[in-house]
């Protein structure tokens, strides 16, 4: 596999351990509020497997495990190799993914392949051509979300929320439909320049509205966390 971008140490990746991350290119949404615009056009650093191998070879001491973000993992054809390479030399996966490849996911999770999933909820399925920037087939979303669901390792679902996207009504109807789930976090959104839509074109939810967020959705998960 070709990476194009890297994280070579990361305390807040993998929860509760130290990780390398390692960004692939490419991406079959365009979410407006994504922060690495350049890779969904394959625009990056080029890192190899070589490279990838030698730097956790040099970290094996340090580093608890591997964590392959993007653009999409799923739709690269050599993940499941690549994380089995990984697996074999010790150290832990996961995999960050916008669900839309459940039949990849299923793959990975029946042969062990990750450790943990981090999943992408953009929006309820109503407004999912709107979050993720182009029509999107839900039904492959909701297949992953029962995968991850049912799965027995250590996961996540996800929500990066900014006010031109979704609503504090909107992010209640993401909660109900995964209420149960081990772990929702929501991500309130942060301007910088590589943001797909533009710097200052979108906006994070205030201070006031996450509190309510978070009141209304409490006791819905075993854990809830606002970033």
């Amino acid at each position: 596999m070709e990476f194009m971008g890297q994280v070579k140490s990361s305390f807040i990746d993998y929860p509760d351990r130290i990780c390398a991350v390692y960004f692939v290119g490419g991406c079959n949404f365009r979410c407006p509020y994504c922060h690495n615009a350049p890779l969904l056009e394959g625009i990056g650093e080029s890192i190899g497997e070589d490279e990838v191998f030698g730097h956790l070879e040099k970290r094996k001491n340090m580093l608890d495990g591997v964590c392959v973000s993007g653009g999409e993992p799923t739709l690269k054809p050599g993940l499941e190799t690549f994380l089995e390479k990984v697996k074999k030399r010790g150290f832990l996966v996961k995999l960050d993914t916008n669900g839309a490849k459940p039949k990849v996911l299923e793959r990975l999770l029946k042969k062990n392949a990750i450790d943990y999933i981090a999943m992408d909820i953009k929006a309820p399925f109503g407004k999912y051509n709107i979050a993720a920037g182009k029509p999107v087939d839900t039904e492959p979303i909701k297949e992953s979300i029962a995968l991850v669901r049912n799965a027995s390792i250590e996961y996540e679902f996800r929500t990066t929320v900014c006010r031109e996207l979704l609503n504090k009504e909107d992010i209640i109807d993401i909660a109900r439909l995964i209420r149960g789930s081990r772990r929702y976090i929501i991500q309130n959104f942060r301007d910088r320049d590589t943001v797909l839509a533009g710097a200052g074109k979108l906006t994070p939810f205030n201070r006031e509205e996450l509190s309510d967020i978070r009141i209304s959705i409490s006791g819905m998960f075993k854990e809830f966390r606002i970033r």
